[in-house]
């Protein structure tokens, strides 16, 4: 059989990558880096790289190229532990190896976790304190600015810009829990933010009895709460901090991106977007709204909860300024998982 023009693009891709480092890098030096994470064959390598009769290799062996060739020298070392540099270099790889390899298949691509046949859609975001308002959010000021009164505004701002763009016909609304009435509840209803500042939030976790997963404030940690899990042994999930010239700054966060049946409504859904901090919940929102990975991201849900019900908790990298979109390829980036069919694990 005559191999496809889509198939031999993506052999000549991976027989370019190894053989365009220097110093020359043999299949088999290649297969035993590989072999690190599972045994692969030279053979095998050799089949992926043929241009008469190529092999289609399994998506993440595409993922182990991608982490292999991002760093320079390279070398196949965890996601977490790439530099900013390489996780571009990551990204942007892998992104290609799946598109080449997703055109052989015709290029088919997963169902958008965003998208929905029926509306509304409500998003029930959290309130800034008063006290920590700024002053445009006085209505007695010449200048007041109703969104002051919202946090976690950037995960708002991408989040309404996407659910828009994916469902042009249907209403999207976005309300603070002060706010919400009783039929919003029976729309597809997307909870933004922590249990502190959105009771809404802290109503849903206690009213999805079955998933695993509380918020909880702890006296060693003022400026959010953490998540817990009751079916990990009450394993607890914190945040990580940095010294940067002798300033603590958050390095990683950790996000909970849940979608279960909505309890009020038949054929409606509840969406969890939350975080440790706001660092935690944008991350949340954009594992799916961001461009560079959320298409292999819809992929894993696909494929793991074919039932379309979930909840993980994710580990957010904050790198400078930048949250880091959580890649769910990358198994340090999943803490915990679970489904109503399925048994939690931690990673």
């Amino acid at each position: 059989m005559v191999a496809s023009p889509e198939a031999v693009r993506l052999a000549s891709k991976l027989r370019d990558l190894r053989e365009s480092q220097e110093p020359k890098l043999t299949q088999a030096m290649l297969a035993d880096a590989l072999s690190a994470e599972e045994p692969v064959a030279v053979s095998t390598i050799s089949s992926w790289e043929s241009l008469s009769t190529p092999k289609l290799p399994p998506a993440e062996r595409l993922h182990s190229y991608a982490l292999f060739f991002a760093s320079d020298p390279p070398r196949l070392i965890p996601g977490g532990e790439l530099s900013a540099v390489e996780q571009r270099n990551f990204q942007e790889l892998h992104q290609e190896l799946i598109g080449l390899r997703d055109a052989v298949h015709g290029g088919a691509r997963p169902a958008s976790t965003w998208k929905f046949e029926d509306g509304p859609i409500t998003i029930i975001c959290p309130e800034v304190p008063e006290d920590e308002r700024s002053p445009l959010a006085n209505e007695a000021d010449p200048n007041y600015t109703r969104m002051y009164r919202y946090a976690d505004l950037d995960a708002l701002i991408e989040l309404v810009g996407h659910l828009r763009a994916v469902n042009p016909e249907l209403t999207v609304v976005h309300r603070l829990p002060s706010e919400f009435v009783h039929e919003d509840l029976s729309s597809h209803v997307v909870v933004l933010g922590g249990v502190a500042w959105n009771q809404l939030a802290k109503r849903m976790l206690r009213i999805f009895r079955e998933l695993p997963v509380s918020q909880v404030e702890v006296p060693e940690l003022e400026t959010g709460e953490i998540f817990r899990s009751s079916s990990a042994g009450g394993q607890e999930f914190w945040p990580v901090w940095d010294e940067v010239e002798g300033v603590r700054m958050l390095a990683e966060d950790v996000a909970l991106l849940a979608r279960l049946r909505n309890p009020f409504k038949h054929g409606r859904t509840v969406t969890i977007c939350n975080g440790i901090h706001s660092r935690g919940v944008l991350g949340a929102v954009r594992t799916l709204t961001d461009a560079d990975v959320r298409e292999r991201n819809e992929a894993y849900l696909a494929e793991h909860f074919p039932g379309g019900s979930f909840a993980l908790l994710l580990r957010v990298l904050v790198v400078g300024t930048e949250t880091i979109s959580p890649d769910l390829e990358i198994a340090a980036n999943r803490l915990f998982e679970w489904s109503p069919k399925k048994k939690a694990s931690a990673e």
